[in-house]
């Protein structure tokens, strides 16, 4: 999501279609209409405007049934910049300098006092939740209020998980590695069951993180989904 300052400067519309599209593989523009309860004609304007200023690119793929291709609407890389990054620059020099000042292990320390406190602070908002289903939907809510986009699922096949489509430390990630296991987990350690973490291509030139969840316990302790026991 955007933080609220560029809510407040950019037309509300534009960061709907946006935040709908961060969100998905790609969506044509009756898909749109009918998410956001806007005309057909108005979102297919929209698009063309965020598309005529690098925001937006088109994908088609083959329809299922006889016609020409669906057109879709879909990212490009210019909107990263409008998700939150978590000061990644700032955030790698200051870690540099504690490595410089400090030792080579000094900055995953810094890094797992992070997640530490993260999970203080997110297990104190997540007390009465208590089936698995429960916790994992919070988590996921949590997440998602810290620009993850992510959104718990259950299907039959799958199990119970939670997908993101961003991750605000992505590039720090990248830097130190071990952070993903740390941050796994804390994940683990809220929901108090293991937890498997994947990357998936969605077959449309994006991927999605994916953490799946171990439903042990009783069927009491996994509680229930969308109506669906666990």
């Amino acid at each position: 999501m955007f933080s609220q300052a560029l809510r407040d400067i950019a037309r509300p519309t534009y960061a709907e279609i946006l935040e709908a599209l961060k969100r998905s593989d790609g969506m044509a523009v009756s898909e749109l209409a009918k998410q956001l309860q806007m005309s057909y004609m108005g979102v297919k304007q929209h698009c063309v405007n965020l598309e005529k200023k690098g925001y937006l690119k088109t994908w088609r793929v083959p329809r299922t049934q006889v016609g020409r291709p669906e057109k879709l609407y879909r990212l490009t890389e210019a909107c990263e910049e409008l998700f939150p990054q978590a000061g990644v620059s700032l955030t790698l020099n200051l870690l540099q300098g504690i490595r410089q000042l400090y030792g080579e292990s000094a900055p995953e320390k810094m890094l797992f006092h992070h997640f530490e406190d993260q999970r203080q602070r997110w297990a104190e908002r997540m007390k009465g939740r208590n089936s698995l289903a429960e916790k994992a939907t919070k988590l996921a809510e949590l997440r998602d209020s810290e620009g993850c986009f992510s959104k718990c699922t259950y299907e039959a096949q799958d199990g119970l998980r939670i997908e993101e489509y961003h991750h605000p430390m992505s590039a720090i990630f990248k830097t130190y590695p071990n952070a993903i296991r740390m941050e796994l987990q804390m994940m683990e350690q809220l929901l108090g069951s293991r937890l498997s973490r994947k990357t998936a291509d969605t077959g449309k030139g994006r991927e999605v993180i994916i953490y799946e969840i171990s439903s042990l316990g009783s069927p009491a302790e996994r509680g229930v989904f969308n109506g669906v026991q666990q």
